[in-house]
């Protein structure tokens, strides 16, 4: 090798929108802060950094002295700040006018903050596609990094991959690095030496740009990057090593030329094509790969196992593409909202709904996690609210918001609003209390996964190799699960699923109700079920800060159920509680059976406020939480989604009037 090879070495660092203040300060202990400071000790090696706009607000917030240390290597030329959308969006599933918005409100912020925009950007998950283009370029990017994997799906072999190529999008003109695979399992997990000794063998431009948790929050890497010295012997290597250089993407983009023309496919990682197919087609993706890998043919024939695509997840998870959908509908709003009616406030509320976290899931919980969806709920909820004081809605809407060829009832009264599915059920999907900025619809059934089979197996794959194992190759458990944790649901989990025991105790699902009154103006609607023995009416009706439903049966003997899964915010956390009759017996966490019960509150300190329930006549009620299993970096888990409350009235000869209320009230200040 005559000449120097460059290392184009970059971290991206991002926490989720609504994640813990104790996780992040965990994550600044253990990772953002040592990282910058083992690199602020060596001027002479050459980086790239991105951090999300709200995590680079907080940082800066509670820890302004490590991001002094990042200034001043941004000053002195050691950094260079990485651009992307402020709230890590995926650029390809938002709207043109949003992607140049996100984009231009990060740059702008680190021209503020670093003294000039960003010449590079990150791509939120490597999701590459060619509509991106004129967003970026016009918002004055010049290049962005992908994974390689892109480059060998478009025909390119792994040796061409040593600088940067360049696309276009109707003659909109980007540059693109392709980010290497084997560097991203090699670093930081493989003894130093093994890595630069990967980095020596390479020519013209090694690339690697990967998340900065792997360098301290990921299984054992904390000690393993920090305490064994691994950061610290990788950077002195590559200083010390004469056949490496360490340079900025700028510096390289400045001083080479582009190696031609390339059209990238739809794609992102290679990981993400398994994780976002259904869980069948996901273990026959996995099989293949397997059985490619064992044949000795993986290497050579990656490029032609494809597998789905990010956007893919909005069609396998019906709850991710509700949120998405509640999301464009707001953006467009938003947009069409004449400039004078607009406030500060709506646009930040909107970025902050399109953060990316969840609406997917990988090796990380993302969907699965409550506290995630609640902020982009917060936000949704929040950015409707400012919008219908803005541009007042009717209170009684019918379309199809999430286009599954099934409409949608949106009643809404400014306190409340209830969307009621129309495929039969008459059950509400959303239940959104503007005061609360609380969805008690946001929930999720359990799904099956593809991933759940290495449960079932229950074996730790070992490693041969010296270093440590990436998250991507271990199976661990933070709790105990058994078969009955992998159930799955067949419908969704929503509020009011009905359901008629017969006298024989047979359970009946009730379906085929039909919206009768057409409300107009006014926040309710009525519905018939004809059954064999008779007739069931249901009316859904908003009175200020209550939803009332209202049941009338006819010709019916046994017993009338509903269901309702109601998300709180604790969940399981030590601020839910039930009270009943005057006392707590217990949190949402744990069973509750009632008995007869005419009412129940719902007590939730971190919402501030609560739900309370009144039956008439009484119930018998019984409580459960829910719980569906996801996987982490820490291993799989149970993660609670809703509470479960399920009321049962035996019906007597002739007609039965039933009523449910829930009443939201706010604790006092």
């Amino acid at each position: 090798m005559n000449e120097r090879t460059s290392l184009l070495f970059g971290v991206h660092a991002h926490q989720p929108a609504g994640n813990f203040p104790s996780v992040l300060d965990e994550a600044h202990e253990r990772c953002y802060r040592p990282f910058l400071e083992t690199l602020h000790r060596y001027p002479g090696f050459r980086f790239a950094v991105h951090f999300s706009g709200p995590l680079l607000d907080y940082l800066l917030e509670r820890y302004p002295g490590d991001m002094r240390l990042l200034s001043e290597m941004v000053a002195r030329g050691q950094v260079e700040m990485f651009g992307a959308g402020e709230t890590e969006p995926v650029l390809a599933a938002i709207p043109e006018r949003d992607r140049r918005d996100q984009l231009a409100t990060f740059s702008s912020k680190l021209a503020a903050l670093f003294g000039a925009p960003p010449e590079g950007a990150w791509l939120t998950e490597r999701v590459w596609e060619a509509t991106v283009v004129p967003a970026l370029a016009q918002s004055g990017i010049g290049y962005v990094t992908v994974d390689d994997y892109h480059f060998l799906c478009a025909g390119k072999t792994s040796a061409e991959l040593r600088g940067y190529f360049t696309t276009e999008e109707g003659g909109v003109v980007l540059d693109l690095f392709p980010i290497s695979e084997a560097l991203r399992y090699r670093i930081p997990f493989s003894p130093a030496a093994d890595a630069i000794g990967y980095l020596e063998s390479l020519d013209g431009a090694a690339v690697y740009f990967d998340d900065i948790e792997k360098f301290g929050i990921w299984p054992e890497t904390h000690e393993w990057v920090y305490g064994n010295g691994w950061l610290r012997r990788f950077v002195e290597g590559v200083l010390a090593s004469p056949k490496l250089t360490a340079r900025t993407f700028r510096e390289f983009h400045d001083g080479t030329r582009s190696r031609g023309i390339v059209y990238l496919p739809t794609a992102s990682y290679f990981e993400m094509n398994e994780w976002t197919l259904p869980a069948a087609a996901g273990a026959t993706y996995a099989e293949l790969v397997a059985r490619e890998k064992q044949a000795g043919r993986y290497e050579a024939e990656k490029q032609f196992l494809r597998g789905g695509i990010w956007k893919n997840f909005l069609s396998r998870y019906p709850e991710a593409n509700w949120m998405h959908k509640r999301m464009l509908g707001l953006s467009e709003r938003l947009a069409r909202l004449p400039e004078a009616k607009r406030t500060a406030e709506m646009p930040g509320l909107l970025h902050l709904a399109q953060a990316n976290d969840a609406y997917w899931h990988g090796l990380f919980g993302g969907l699965y996690l409550p506290h995630l969806r609640r902020a982009v709920y917060r936000s949704l909820v929040g950015l409707e609210a400012l919008l219908d004081a803005a541009a007042p809605r009717p209170p009684h809407e019918v379309r199809d918001l999430d286009l599954d060829g099934c409409d949608e009832l949106f009643l809404q009264n400014g306190e409340l609003q209830a969307v009621v599915k129309l495929d039969g059920s008459a059950s509400i999907v959303e239940l959104d209390a503007y005061a609360l900025v609380q969805n008690f619809g946001d929930t999720l059934r359990r799904h099956a996964e593809h991933a759940h089979h290495r449960i079932r197996a229950a074996r730790a794959p070992g490693h041969a190799a010296a270093g440590i194992a990436s998250a991507h190759d271990r199976v661990s458990f933070k709790h105990e699960i058994v078969d009955d944790d992998l159930l799955t649901d067949a419908n969704a989990r929503t509020l009011f699923r009905d359901r008629h025991v017969g006298p024989d105790g047979r359970v009946r699902e009730l379906d085929g109700y039909a919206m009768l009154e057409d409300a107009g103006l006014a926040p309710w609607a009525g519905f018939r079920l004809p059954l064999d023995a008779g007739n069931i009416w249901k009316r859904i009706a908003l009175q200020g800060s209550r939803l009332v439903v209202r049941y009338r049966t006819e010709g019916l003997r046994g017993a009338l159920l509903t269901e309702l899964n109601i998300a709180m915010p604790s969940c399981d956390g030590y601020a839910g509680r039930y009270i009943l009759r005057g006392a707590m017996p217990c949190g949402f966490g744990q069973p509750l059976d009632a008995g007869e019960t005419g009412e129940l509150v719902l007590d939730d300190q971190f919402m501030g406020g609560a739900l309370k329930l009144a039956c008439d006549p009484p119930a018998s009620l019984r409580a459960r939480p829910l719980h569906t299993v996801s996987q982490s970096e820490a291993g799989f888990e149970k993660v609670m989604q809703c509470v479960v409350l399920t009321l049962e009235w035996p019906l007597a000869d002739g007609a039965n009037e039933i009523s449910v209320t829930l009443e939201v009230t706010r604790a006092p200040r």
